[in-house]
C-alpha cells in the first residue's frame, strides 16, 4: 500500500531514501557497471556508487540503533559523513559531495523548498569540488534536477521534478560527451544519479517512478583503449586537513594527474585522483596533513594474485556461533551474522581476503545479501582475486553446498556441484512474532510461532513443537532423502528429539541429521534435500 504522504523530510524518511536506493543500486550495478566508459572504462561505477551508499546507509542505521528518535539534522549529517568515509570512484566521490551539499541546507530546513535549495546546493558544491569539470557526467545530471525542482510545500512534488529533470539530461549526455556517443550509451555515473534520486521520489511518495531506460539487453558499448599516455593509477584516501592546506593539496595533485575530486570539509577530506605516480600522491597528502584509508588501483585488466595465495577457500556467513564454528570445521572462512545486524560488502571482502587463496566460493546463506555479496565479490576480483558467488538464501543451503566442495577438482565444475547442491535444498525456518502483522498465512498475534517455507510464512501456530512438525511434514511432502536441522540454543528441551521420532515414524526413507546452531542462531532452521 502507498505510504502517507509526508508534508516534511524527517528521519524515517531519510533512512527510507538510503534503504531504497541502496537496494536499486543492488539491482542496477551490473548494469551501470556495463556502460561505464568515461573518465576510465574499468566497469566499477555502479559497484562504487553501490559502496557509497552502503556507508551512507549504515551511518544512518547506526543513529537509529543509538537513539530512540533522532534529530532530523543529525541525521542527514550522518548520511552525508556515510558517504563522505565510503566514497570510491570518481562517481562515488562527487556523489558524496552531492550529499553534502544537500545536507547543509536540509540540516535548516525539511519543506519543499528547502529540498529544492538543498539540490541547488549540491550541485554547486560538486562542481567545485571536481577540478576540471566536464559536460554530459554525472555533474550535468545534477545541474538539471536542481534546475527541474522548483520550490513549493510540496516535497514530493519537488523531488518528482527532480527525477525527470536528471533523467531527461541522462539522455542528452550522449550529444555533450563524444565518448559516449561513440561507444552508444549514457553516462554510468549519471545513470546511477538517476537511480538514487529515483529512491527519493519513492521514499517521500511511496511510489517508485518511471526506471531509466535499461541498456540494450545483449549489446556492450564499444570501448575506446586509454590512451597510452593516460594515468595508470586512482588513488584514493581519506585526509584530516585544513582548508588552507587542503587548497595547496588539490594544486599539486592536479598537476600529477587528473580526474582530481576532493570533497568533504570540516577537516576531513576524500581526495580522489588518478596518476602515474601514486607515491607521489600519497607524499602531497602527507604534506598536507593525514591521509589514511589509503586505496592505490591498477586500471590493468587484471591484477595477478600473489603466489603465496592457497588454491581455493569457501567463505560463508552464518546465523549462529555453532554453525560458524561448524563450517570453519570443515575448512570455511566464516563471516558471523547477528540478529539486525548484517555483515556489511566490506566484512565480506575482509573475509575473502583473509580466506588468502586464488579462488573463492562465496555463500551469502541469505537473500537479503544478495547485493552485497555481489558487490563485495566484484571488488574482490578488482584485486585479482577469482570469485563465484553461490546465490544461498538460507544457511541450510549453505551446509549443503559445502559438503559437497572439493577443492581438487577444476573450479567451475566445484562451484556447479555447490549451486546444484544448494538448489536442491528447500529450507524453512521457525520465529517468533514480534507484533501483530498480516501474513500470507493469516493474521499473527505476538508471541505466534511462525513457520516459513522458502522465506513466506506458511503456518501460524501456538506451540513450538507443534508448528515444526507441521512445517517438516509440508517439506518432505514434496520429496527429499535428508532433513537437517539446526536448533538454536534456546530452542525447547527435546524439539530435536521429537522432530527426529517423527521422521523416523512417518518418513521411511528419510535420514536426519542435527546440528548446534548456539546463541543468536534462529529458533530452527530446516533443510530438505
Amino acid at each position: 500500500m502507498p505510504q502517507t504522504l509526508p508534508q516534511a523530510l524527517d528521519p524515517a524518511v531519510v533512512r527510507s531514501w538510503c534503504s531504497l536506493a541502496l537496494e536499486a543500486l543492488g539491482r542496477e550495478r551490473e548494469e551501470i557497471d556495463s556502460i561505464n566508459v568515461y573518465p576510465v572504462a574499468d566497469g566499477d561505477t555502479g559497484t562504487n556508487l553501490y559502496l557509497t551508499v552502503e556507508s551512507a546507509s549504515q551511518a544512518v542505521e547506526a543513529v537509529f540503533a543509538a537513539i530512540t528518535a533522532p534529530d532530523f539534522a543529525d541525521t542527514v549529517r550522518a548520511m552525508a559523513h556515510g558517504a563522505l568515509l565510503g566514497a570510491r570512484g570518481n562517481s562515488g566521490t562527487i556523489l558524496s559531495q552531492l550529499l553534502r551539499g544537500m545536507s547543509e541546507v536540509l540540516a535548516e530546513g525539511r519543506d519543499g523548498d528547502h529540498l529544492a535549495r538543498a539540490l541547488r546546493r549540491a550541485s554547486v558544491s560538486a562542481r567545485e569540488a571536481v577540478a576540471h569539470p566536464v559536460e554530459g557526467t554525472i555533474l550535468s545530471v545534477a545541474a538539471a534536477a536542481a534546475s527541474a525542482a522548483a520550490g513549493g510545500d510540496d516535497v514530493a512534488a519537488v523531488a518528482r521534478a527532480a527525477y525527470a529533470g536528471a533523467r531527461a539530461a541522462l539522455e542528452a549526455t550522449p550529444t555533450q560527451l563524444a565518448v559516449l556517443e561513440r561507444a552508444g550509451v549514457v553516462d554510468a555515473g549519471g545513470r546511477g544519479l538517476v537511480t538514487v534520486l529515483g529512491a527519493l521520489v519513492q521514499a517521500v511518495s511511496g511510489q517508485a517512478p518511471a526506471r531509466a531506460p535499461r541498456a540494450p539487453r545483449g549489446a556492450a558499448p564499444v570501448v575506446e583503449p586509454c590512451p597510452e599516455a593516460g594515468p595508470a593509477y586512482e588513488v584514493i584516501y581519506l585526509l584530516e586537513a585544513d582548508h588552507a592546506a587542503v587548497t595547496r593539496l588539490r594544486h599539486r595533485l592536479d598537476a600529477l594527474g587528473d580526474s582530481l575530486v576532493v570533497v568533504g570539509g570540516d577537516g576531513l577530506w576524500n581526495v580522489h585522483v588518478h596518476v602515474d605516480d601514486p607515491g607521489a600522491a600519497v607524499e602531497a597528502g602527507i604534506e598536507a596533513g593525514r591521509p589514511h584509508r589509503i586505496r592505490i588501483t591498477h586500471f590493468g585488466t587484471e591484477v595477478p594474485a600473489p603466489e603465496e595465495r592457497a588454491g581455493r577457500a569457501v567463505v560463508a556467513v552464518l546465523p549462529g556461533e555453532g554453525l560458524a564454528h561448524l563450517c570453519a570445521e570443515a575448512g570455511a572462512t566464516t563471516v558471523l551474522a547477528r540478529p539486525g545486524e548484517p555483515p556489511a560488502s566490506g566484512e565480506l571482502v575482509d573475509a575473502i581476503r583473509r580466506a588468502h587463496a586464488r579462488e573463492v566460493v562465496l555463500l551469502p546463506n541469505d537473500a537479503a545479501l544478495r547485493h552485497t555479496a555481489a558487490a563485495a565479490a566484484e571488488q574482490a576480483r578488482a584485486e585479482g582475486i577469482r570469485v563465484a558467488l553461490v546465490p544461498t538464501r538460507a544457511a541450510v543451503q549453505g551446509i549443503a553446498a559445502l559438503a559437497v566442495h572439493e577443492p581438487d577438482r577444476r573450479f567451475d565444475e566445484d562451484v556447479v556441484a555447490m549451486t546444484a547442491a544448494a538448489g536442491a535444498t528447500r529450507y524453512g525456518e521457525l520465529a517468533v512474532a514480534e507484533r501483530q502483522s498480516f501474513t500470507s498465512a493469516g493474521v499473527c498475534q505476538a508471541g505466534d510461532v511462525l513457520g516459513l517455507i522458502d522465506g513466506d510464512i506458511a503456518v501460524i501456530g501456538h506451540d513450538v513443537a507443534a508448528t515444526a512438525v507441521t512445517v517438516l511434514d509440508r517439506m518432505v511432502s514434496a520429496g527429499g532423502e535428508l532433513v537437517t536441522l539446526v536448533l538454536a540454543e534456546d530452542a525447547p528441551e527435546g524439539l530435536a528429539a521429537r522432530l527426529e521420532a517423527h521422521v523416523r515414524e512417518t518418513h521411511l526413507a528419510v535420514d536426519t541429521v542435527v546440528y548446534a546452531g548456539g546463541p543468536q542462531a534462529p529458533l530452527l532452521l530446516i533443510g530438505v534435500e
